[in-house]
């Protein structure tokens, strides 16, 4: 018996099956480097997470900047991720006829899915050049920052991020669009 043959599905693609309506509303699933991925289910301290980043973000960043939670990003021909929370330019109005293609920040809520959001999520965003991504880590209670996209072969998807940094709940994170905002770590943490 020969090898398992799949299917590498472009966004265009994937966008047609959604339109089709080839999915049932309660699958969750995201195209990431070509491949339908099953998205995970949320415990509680995973929606109260989203919440939390969704809130504090909202108001650190104010008007100019759409929060998003849980919707999709088009990212690249092959990706179209639907991060936990993304920060895009403009109002959700901007995006009635396309998803938004250049987020300024991402955030994975992680506990399962931890080695997954950090080696390929985070190759993944830093191929597409998004300039910040967090990783709100629940299983050690931190934030991780990683910023700097560059090239690295052994990544995921061929980029890696240069700065990473791990800041502990009583520590503050100002996102890289706001710079003079002090968010606290622990505000983002159920």
């Amino acid at each position: 018996m020969g090898l398992a043959r799949t299917k590498h599905w472009s966004r265009l693609e994937y966008e047609r099956l959604v339109n089709l309506g080839a999915f049932h509303p309660e699958e969750r699933v995201e195209l990431v480097g070509g491949a339908l991925m099953v998205r995970e289910p949320q415990a509680s301290p995973h929606s109260t997470a989203i919440r939390a980043v969704e809130d504090v973000l909202r108001t650190a960043l104010g008007a100019g900047w759409d929060v998003r939670t849980q919707m999709p990003i088009a990212l690249d021909d092959e990706s179209e991720p639907e991060p936990d929370v993304s920060v895009v330019p403009g109002t959700f109005r901007d995006y009635t006829h396309g998803h938004p293609s250049r987020p300024a920040l991402l955030v994975e809520i992680s506990d399962s899915s931890l080695s997954f959001d950090r080696r390929d999520k985070g190759s993944l965003y830093a191929r597409a050049r998004v300039p910040e991504y967090w990783i709100v880590n629940l299983v050690e209670r931190v934030l991780e920052v990683y910023r700097e996209s560059e090239p690295e072969p052994r990544a995921t998807y061929g980029w890696a991020y240069h700065h990473r940094e791990r800041l502990e709940p009583e520590q503050h994170v100002a996102p890289m669009i706001a710079p003079g905002s002090q968010i606290l770590v622990a505000d983002l943490l159920p």
